[in-house]
C-alpha cells in the first residue's frame, strides 16, 4: 500500500473519531443550552406572574374592597390578576401557557387537567419541594412546563375558602356553593404552571449544530487536501526519487544521478547517507577492479 495512501487512511480515521466525538459534545451542550433558555423564559413569566400577585394583593385588593357594592370582585384575587395579565400576553404568543391549576377552584377554569394533578400531587408528597420541571408532547409540539405549588399561607384566605358557611354571599351568588370549599392553612391546593414551546430553541440548536458540523466537515477537507499537497512534495517525491536511485544502484548503474542531499530534515540526512553509501560502493569496485 502506497505510503500516501496509508496516511490519508490514518488521517481519516482520527478526523472521523474527532468528528464524532465533537458532534456529540456539541450537539449535547448546544440542546443543554436551549433548554436552560426554555426554562429561563418559563422563569420570567412565573416571575411576572408572582409580580403581579403580589401587585393585586398589595395594592389592588384593598382599594377595591373599599367600594360600597354587595358584588363580590374577582379583581381582588391574586390569582385572578395574575391569569388576567397573562391573557394579554396569551394573545402575542399563544403558544405560551400559564394557569393557576387548582384541585378544587372556586373558578372552574383554573381546574387542573390530569398532568396536572399528577404535578399538585407531587408538591403534596414533597413538602419541601419549591420547582418542578415537566416536559411532555403537545398537539401544538413539545413544551417545557414550570411549575411552583400553591399553598395556603394567608389566614385571610379562609374566610373565602374554608365552608359554605362561612364564605361571603357575594362570592356563593358569583360561583355557587359546589367549588372552591374545604381549603386548610398550610395545605398545597394547586400549582402555578408555566408552559413554554421547545420547538424554536430546539430548532435553533439543530440549525447551529448543522452549521457547525458543516463548517468543520469543510475546514477539514481544506486541511485534508494542503497535507497532501505538503506530504506529496515534501515526502512523497522525495522518497519516490531516493527509491529510483536506489534501484538504479542496485542494478550496477553507479554513474547515474545522486541522491538527494540538500537540507537538514531526516529525508535530507537519509539522502546524505545513500549518498554516501553509493560513493564507498564505487570505491569499493574501483579497488576490486585494480
Amino acid at each position: 500500500m502506497r505510503l500516501l495512501i496509508k496516511f490519508n487512511l490514518a488521517l481519516f480515521t482520527a478526523f472521523a473519531i474527532g468528528f464524532v466525538a465533537a458532534g456529540f459534545v456539541s450537539r449535547s451542550l448546544l440542546l443543554q443550552n436551549a433548554r436552560e433558555e426554555i426554562l429561563q423564559n418559563a422563569r420570567m413569566i412565573m416571575a411576572s406572574a408572582l409580580a403581579s400577585r403580589a401587585y393585586t394583593s398589595g395594592q389592588i385588593a384593598p382599594l377595591l374592597r373599599k367600594l360600597d357594592t354587595d358584588e363580590f370582585l374577582p379583581q381582588t384575587v391574586p390569582a385572578f390578576g395574575a391569569t388576567e395579565q397573562f391573557n394579554s400576553f396569551h394573545k402575542q404568543f399563544p403558544d405560551f401557557a400559564y394557569k393557576e391549576a387548582t384541585l378544587n377552584p372556586t373558578n372552574l377554569r383554573d381546574k387542573a387537567t390530569d398532568w396536572e394533578v399528577d404535578i399538585v400531587d407531587r408538591f403534596r408528597q414533597y413538602p419541601d419541594q419549591s420547582e418542578i420541571v415537566v416536559e411532555r408532547d403537545t398537539p401544538t409540539g413539545r413544551q417545557l412546563s414550570l411549575a411552583k405549588p400553591l399553598k395556603i399561607e394567608d389566614p385571610a384566605c379562609l374566610s373565602c375558602h374554608s365552608t359554605v358557611d362561612a364564605a361571603p354571599p357575594s362570592l356563593l351568588k358569583k360561583y355557587g356553593p359546589a367549588n372552591g370549599f374545604g381549603w386548610r392553612l398550610h395545605d398545597v391546593i394547586g400549582a402555578q404552571v408555566v408552559s413554554v414551546p421547545m420547538a424554536l430553541p430546539i430548532k435553533r440548536a439543530e440549525n447551529a449544530f448543522f452549521a457547525f458540523m458543516s463548517s468543520m466537515g469543510g475546514i477539514f477537507l481544506i486541511i485534508f487536501g494542503l497535507l497532501n499537497v505538503m506530504l506529496g512534495v515534501i515526502v512523497v517525491r522525495r522518497v519516490t526519487h531516493m527509491a529510483r536511485v536506489a534501484d538504479e544502484v542496485s542494478l550496477g548503474r553507479l554513474e547515474g544521478e545522486d541522491f538527494e542531499t540538500q537540507g537538514k530534515d531526516e529525508l535530507s540526512r537519509l539522502g546524505q547517507s545513500f549518498q554516501r553509501m553509493k560513493k564507498s560502493l564505487i570505491h569499493a569496485l574501483k579497488m576490486l577492479e585494480e
